[in-house]
């Protein structure tokens, strides 16, 4: 793994709408052997929000974390449905995800709603994981950069500049997600780069400290080439994160 300097990677696993709490608590019992030698990469497992406080508490002690898959801005409100920063962090949640092109694509997630919930996640002491992709229309019309641009420009913008080295940012080409696709480590490690580039564009310092991480089809045959690249800094998880053997062979590419 050749995370950047003094970045630590994350291999995070994004369980969207899987697991009963009892099968929840039957995958944690087998990928925390599996994962407890070396403790280079963070490791974080993302549940739905029923099963988040019983996963951490059997993750209690190890170096999985957990995360959520979704968040409301709002502290408090009529706002059915939905799941605020605070109730996240009386859970145990370390971090959520935010953006993930399903909720982008299926549940109406907008630009807008994400540069509020952005600061929100991080005033609650919760890591922020921001998803970012280009459909495949957008990828083959040449419109990557001005896509990931607009997502990153936007979504970042009410995150206080010192503190955009704490947002994980995950590249997802939504042509690659649950498809078998997966974007070549060249195109990988291209578009990690410009988005790096584009937090640049507000702070150097936090651009190199901020992790960068690939999601989209990611399995345990390819993690490690995928791993290698310089801007890669982890891997966002889907299918293969369900199964305890698979998702701990891509923590061990990790390192």
């Amino acid at each position: 793994m050749s995370a950047g300097p003094g970045r630590r990677p994350l291999v995070a696993g994004n369980w969207k709408m899987h697991k009963t709490i009892g099968e929840a608590e039957a995958f944690i019992q087998a990928l925390l052997p599996r994962v407890s030698a070396g403790a280079h990469a963070e490791v974080a497992i993302c549940p739905p929000f029923l099963a988040l406080p019983a996963m951490v508490d059997s993750a209690r002690g190890s170096r999985v974390q957990v995360y959520a898959q979704n968040m409301h801005q709002e502290q408090a409100g009529a706002f059915t449905g939905e799941v605020s920063p605070a109730m996240l962090v009386e859970a145990g949640a370390h971090g959520v995800v935010l953006g993930h092109s399903e909720r982008r694509e299926m549940f109406g997630e907008s630009d807008k709603a994400l540069a509020l919930k952005l600061p929100a996640a991080l005033a609650a002491g919760l890591v922020p994981v921001l998803c970012v992709g280009e459909t495949e229309q957008e990828r083959e019309a040449g419109e990557t950069e001005r896509k990931l641009r607009r997502q990153v420009q936007e979504d970042l913008a009410q995150v206080e500049t010192e503190r955009l080295g704490e947002v994980v940012i995950a590249y997802e080409p939504i042509w690659a997600i649950g498809t078998g696709q997966v974007a070549t480590v060249e195109e990988a490690q291209e578009a990690i780069a410009f988005i790096r580039a584009l937090v640049a564009d507000r702070s150097g310092e936090e651009a190199e400290r901020a992790r960068v991480l690939y999601g989209g089809s990611v399995k345990a045959e390819n993690a490690a080439e995928l791993l290698a690249e310089p801007d890669v800094d982890g891997a966002l998880v889907g299918g293969a994160s369900l199964d305890p053997e698979s998702f701990a062979a891509i923590v061990e590419a990790a390192g």
